[in-house]
């Protein structure tokens, strides 16, 4: 394929707005994600120091970065909310460095989220409206357990991903171990576009394979802070390397892609071009991964990491249309990316600023929105106009008149909105699939100290909930307490932190609260009846189910069974809200009911006294009757953890997985460290934080995450049993 013939397959035929000052074809629309302090935001505030957003870089360990600007944010030193930035970028056209869209300056709109597994619903919404992502690995640690979650995060969302294998600079940087690590744990067919030239204290620039030139900074003409480099022939001791690298770049693209199998099949020669578009290509298509080395903090490698991310990542042009289904059928609706089209958009994340007051952030898939128009929300079946529009700066917000297609911005002012809602005209009815988020797995309770905190604490929870799906509050009846429930011991400390500094309460916490789940091991039938009588109109609710184990992860299934009018139709809702309430609130130890099937299979009702409060009621009894039969038993959370420690003490360390109740999976050895995986009950992590630091020193680092729910130990069940009351249900 000739350069000529290239060029004429980029153009684009979607119709672009003709007051865009950034046509679709060159926008981005990328997320920074990985392990926690693997860079995320380190590499994002040099991006937008190259870019020109800001003109003094700010670091993490001084509390002054761009998109780390909650208070929380900076005297942590970790990344809790993901922060939207868009900034404006020209590819270098230093000679001898092709480029596929000839220096023509991009819009990129980034999104930096958190590393740390408590904040995994930021990386999930996010993923869910990106066309892109920059996956960042440590240079020495390689794929982290964290690495792992979020790139099946946006294997889920099918979207395009690069890996830039950073801190190249540090003792113990291995690039070769990286890559493997990526190919290996993630199964990625990643091959690298760049290579290190030297490593650890060493570490020069890099080796542009697609080019055939090396990179070097510290050189030539200063420019900005950190930004002297100079293009220049590739060190003689790695032009070997740096041609096989190349040779096998083109053998790993022929392999997917007819365009270049065809000149390597004919001995034509491939201009770099040719081989990049085809990359762009494949990488679009989530078939191939380019991987790129650098080091953010030293500020070396982040200029090619934009111009790759203008190169590969995909336009909204080069991904699938979104689709959605109209609101009461099962019909598909595709959304075109076009400026022209009718407007639809997805609300991903709400957010409270002190200033402006509740922000949507939202990503335009079609169409235009300006100041003044309406817009239409098909869950609620309401439209409301809108007063104000923003693009996000980290903190800083700046309004503007109008957003189209492929934009990431925020509405104001919005009511009776969640996240994951779609935005669009309302003679455009369609539903986007939202994003999904799991269930939290631990709980705390919470006390206000004085009568006014108590008003403040309601408003404040109820804010919070709308901001974080993960996030959840409610009343334990029993108790009467107020529990909160989240992803881990660091998201209930971040929300209480906020509630005492955003909405001014000050209230006491109680000890966190496993969210232990219920489920069965056999089947069983359970009769339920309500009768009431007296004096008048009496209360007449007769139920009987069967309940049998369903596949982990199924949830709960009801399924209507009953023939011949036992019960008639209009009653059969109030037993299905029965049944769901019970599995609620638990029957075995007071724990929400979890993979189980119910089959509702006879009854009778009354003709006068019946109603749907007597068959609700008759719904909960046969639930916890048959629930009781069928040998119940009590799931706690499982998690996954990965500790790397000196060698000399992993005894230690591994003596106290095991007084934990944890499991040894595995025990490898990695750049003169020793990595533990193990697995181990959320209920005995709880301060894991501090021991392992006293166990090592401060030397050892861990990292855990959700792995799955397994049957308590009896010893274990006996104490939960006492403390909820109840005795322990024979088995069947």
């Amino acid at each position: 394929m000739s350069e000529a013939i290239l060029e004429k397959n980029l153009e684009r035929k979607a119709v672009n707005a003709p007051n865009r000052a950034y046509t679709m074809e060159r926008t981005r629309n990328i997320g920074i994600a990985a392990h926690i302090d693997a860079g995320k935001t380190t590499t994002t505030e040099r991006i937008l120091f190259y870019t020109g957003l800001i003109h003094k870089i700010g670091d993490v360990d001084d509390g002054n970065t761009v998109t780390d600007w909650m208070e929380q944010e900076r005297e942590r030193g970790i990344t809790i909310t993901s922060a939207a930035v868009t900034c404006y970028w020209t590819p270098r056209k230093e000679e001898g460095v092709a480029k596929l869209f000839g220096g023509i300056g991009h819009r990129i709109n980034i999104i930096d989220t958190p590393g740390h597994v408590d904040f995994t619903a930021e990386v999930e919404r996010s993923m869910r409206v990106l066309d892109g992502a920059v996956a960042v690995f440590c240079g020495v640690a390689g794929v982290q357990p964290q690495s792992e979650t979020v790139w099946r995060q946006a294997t889920k969302y099918n979207v395009p991903r690069i890996a830039f294998i950073n801190k190249m600079d540090r003792t113990g940087a291995d690039f070769d171990n990286a890559l493997n690590d990526m190919r290996k744990k993630l199964n990625a067919y990643a091959y690298p576009v760049f290579l290190p030239i030297g490593a650890e204290d060493n570490f020069q620039g890099v080796v542009d394979v697609v080019n055939q030139k090396a990179i070097i900074w510290g050189r030539g003409e200063v420019v900005k802070e950190g930004a002297s480099y100079v293009v220049t022939d590739i060190p003689e001791d790695l032009r070997d390397k740096s041609l096989t690298a190349l040779s096998e770049l083109i053998d790993a693209v022929s392999n997917k892609d007819d365009d270049i199998a065809e000149l390597v099949i004919d001995d034509k020669p491939i201009s770099p071009l040719v081989l990049k578009a085809a990359i762009r290509r494949l990488t679009c298509k989530n078939e191939f991964v380019p991987v790129l080395c650098g080091t953010a903090f030293k500020k070396k490698a982040v200029q090619p990491l934009i111009d790759c991310v203008i190169d590969y990542l995909p336009s909204p042009l080069d991904v699938p249309p979104a689709e959605g289904i109209e609101p009461g059928t099962e019909n598909t609706v595709v959304v075109e990316a076009d400026d022209s089209g009718k407007f639809c958009s997805l609300a991903f994340k709400l957010w409270t600023d002190v200033y402006a007051g509740k922000l949507v952030f939202f990503r335009v898939y079609s169409g235009q929105l300006r100041k003044g128009d309406t817009i239409y929300n098909p869950r609620t079946r309401r439209r409301e106009r809108v007063s104000r529009l923003m693009i996000i700066q980290g903190s800083e917000r700046k309004d503007v008149d109008h957003v189209n297609a492929g934009d990431i911005a925020a509405l104001v002012g919005l009511r009776n909105i969640q996240t994951g809602d779609t935005l669009c005209d309302e003679d455009f009815d369609v539903m986007l699939e939202p994003p999904t988020f799991p269930e939290p797995v631990i709980s705390m309770a919470v006390e206000p100290k004085t009568k006014a905190d108590r008003e403040k604490l309601g408003e404040g929870l109820q804010r919070l909930a709308e901001e974080d799906p993960t996030f959840r509050c409610f009343h334990n009846e029993e108790t009467g307490q107020l529990i909160i429930a989240g992803m881990g011991e660091l998201h209930l400390e971040i929300i209480v932190d906020r509630l005492k500094r955003e909405f001014k309460v000050d209230a006491s916490t109680g000890a966190p609260q496993i969210a232990y789940r219920e489920t069965i091991t056999g089947a069983a039938e359970g009769e339920g009846k309500y009768i009431r009588q007296s004096g008048g109109r009496g209360q007449y609710g007769h139920a009987c189910v069967k309940i049998a184990r369903a596949d982990r992860g199924k949830g709960i299934e009801i399924v209507n069974k009953i023939v011949g009018g036992a019960i008639p139709k209009e009653y059969i809702p109030a037993i299905i809200d029965g049944i769901q309430e019970a599995c609620k609130s638990g029957v075995y130890a007071g724990y929400q009911v979890i993979d189980i099937s119910v089959e509702i299979i006879d009854g009778s009702f009354h003709e006068v006294d019946s109603n749907e409060l007597a068959f609700k009621m008759a719904g909960i009894f046969a639930l916890k009757d048959a629930f009781k039969k069928a040998g119940p038993i009590l799931l706690e959370p499982i998690m996954k953890i990965e500790v790397t420690t000196p060698d000399e003490y992993q005894g230690d360390l591994l003596g106290d997985i095991n007084r934990r109740r944890g499991k040894i999976i595995g025990i490898d050895a990695k750049n003169g460290q020793t990595i533990l995986n193990a697995e181990a009950p959320l209920a005995e992590m709880f301060g894991y934080a501090t021991a392992i630091r006293s166990l090592s020193k401060g030397r050892a680092s861990y990292s855990m995450e959700p792995l799955t729910f397994m049957q308590v130990p009896s010893s274990v069940l006996n104490v939960l049993l006492e403390q909820a009351g109840k005795k322990p249900a024979a088995r069947s």
